[in-house]
């Protein structure tokens, strides 16, 4: 692999976890390392790793601020969002991994595709809320995806016109609750929606993926970082997670990008893009492969997903708060104030009280998704009519 220098975005998640373990392996170095609060995990990855600058987004104390920069005297530490957005615009580094969770992983993608470096991007909500300005910032560097899905379309579609291009199948999993009888819905617990088949995530991506809104999402990104139609961009059930996304030609060929369910194979990819490089982290042994099926998606069991197609084709200020009124009825959810069924209609009430926006500029995205947020989060809490 060429020796690139990483800025990681996200550092002590799991797509940090696993981005860590790809480094390690490939002896890549990384200068710039971020997470939200988990100063102790962060300072420790940055003594492993030799990291020799640490951000960390969500520490307001100013005393800790200066107990942690005490402390840590070989550190060069600094605290919230503005300062990490002014050392990805200064410091030193080759591609820059963005694995901040939600929304507030927006601005960082801007900073880093607006100095020129190249962007792989695991945040999904900035394709999503910002898809129509982000897209324009690319230049001479494409945004390399790190999630698997669009990781197996990135590879398969290849050097292929879009032209060639009939359909992309993005599969799902289906998450904790694919086969549990929709009569048991309305009693499903925080703790049981965190625990997901087949992957080992963290608690909003594992919810999303219970709800299978991380599917409409992963559709509404393939619509910018492919350039296709939403008409061209389909979902499928696909439990055992070995296929992570097909596309399909014109000629009828169906290429698809297979192996063991391990988010170090698209994090690899990304890092190395464009070549290919040696590793032993990932194998996949055909052999001992179950059976591999599909199955549609069931409206009744993931409305958010047919929701989210609809507000993904209405485009402008909607998907933006769609994903905050969805972040928002997550918390409350798994703070255990609302039932996993009212999500959805806490969304649907979002959405029907804000006026769309048909071509919302940065500041006012971030604006509404956060007005947003506060008004669900903050709401008077009550279980819907169904």
């Amino acid at each position: 692999m060429v020796n690139r220098n990483i800025a990681l975005l996200g550092a002590t998640g799991s797509i940090g976890t696993s981005t860590l373990d790809v480094v390690s392996e490939q002896g890549l170095g990384i200068s710039l390392a971020s997470a939200h609060q988990d100063y102790n995990k962060l300072i420790d990855i940055a003594n492993r790793h030799s990291i020799p600058c640490i951000v960390l987004t969500g520490i307001d104390d100013s005393t800790l601020q200066s107990k942690l920069k005490l402390d840590n005297p070989s550190l060069r530490i600094y605290f919230g969002e503005e300062e990490l957005l002014q050392l990805l615009r200064g410091e030193d580094y080759d591609i820059a991994l963005n694995a901040i969770t939600g929304s507030a992983g927006l601005r960082s993608s801007f900073a880093i595709l607006e100095r020129g470096k190249a962007l792989a991007l695991a945040n999904k909500e900035s394709l999503v809320m910002a898809g129509h300005l982000l897209t324009k910032l690319i230049k001479d560097k494409p945004i390399i995806p790190v999630d698997s899905e669009h990781s197996a379309i990135f590879q398969a579609i290849g050097t292929h016109p879009l032209s060639e291009v009939k359909q992309l199948h993005i599969t799902a999993s289906g998450g904790a609750f694919r086969d549990l009888p929709m009569s048991e819905f309305a009693h499903i617990s925080p703790q049981e929606a965190l625990k997901h088949p087949n992957w080992n995530m963290g608690a909003k991506v594992t919810l999303d993926s219970a709800t299978m809104f991380n599917k409409a999402l992963e559709v509404i990104e393939a619509h910018w970082l492919f350039g296709l139609p939403y008409e061209q961009i389909s979902a499928i059930i696909h439990p055992q997670s070995i296929i992570h996304s097909l596309v399909e030609f014109i000629d009828g060929s169906l290429l698809a990008q297979l192996s063991t369910p391990d988010m170090k194979l698209p994090i690899l990819y990304a890092l190395s893009y464009p070549h290919r490089t040696a590793s032993v982290l990932v194998k996949t042994d055909l052999g001992k492969l179950s059976g591999l099926t599909f199955r549609e998606i069931e409206p009744q069991r993931y409305p958010l997903f047919f929701l989210g197609l609809e507000v993904g084709k209405s485009g402008g200020i909607q998907p933006t708060v769609m994903n905050a009124a969805v972040e928002a009825a997550s918390m409350l959810f798994l703070n255990g104030k609302i039932a996993y069924t009212d999500m959805m209609w806490i969304v649907y009430e979002a959405l029907d009280t804000t006026p769309n926006i048909s071509e919302p500029d940065l500041e006012t995205i971030i604006r509404v998704n956060r007005e947003v947020f506060e008004k669900v989060s903050t709401a008077k809490v009550r279980h819907f009519v169904r």
